[in-house]
């Protein structure tokens, strides 16, 4: 069997806790790390951020990974519809 450190390896897991605890610091969020479930939705009925948490998100992502979000990107709705979808999104173009 073989792990995929971008889907399911430790890789994963430990880039979504680091990703998670950024949006909980950035945002004032109060929740803990181990409740920002990977597939949930960040927006709604799930963590409930809005446009402007997801602009403040982009930010300290941008910054922290070496990437670029673009605001007015066709993918942004699929690259923040989930923690998970987030972290693959930044283990692929990450530069730092």
């Amino acid at each position: 069997m073989h792990d995929n450190p971008l889907s399911t390896g430790t890789g994963a897991a430990s880039l979504q806790r680091e990703v998670a605890a950024l949006m909980i610091e950035s945002l004032n969020l109060e929740v803990e790390v181990d409740e920002i479930a990977p597939d949930s939705p960040l927006f709604g009925e799930g963590l409930g951020l809005d446009s402007i948490d997801v602009l403040e998100v982009a930010l300290v992502v941008s910054k922290r990974y070496g990437l670029q979000l673009r605001a007015d990107s066709a993918d942004n709705q699929h690259i923040f519809s989930s923690l998970r979808t987030l972290c693959d999104y930044i283990a692929a173009h990450r530069t730092c």
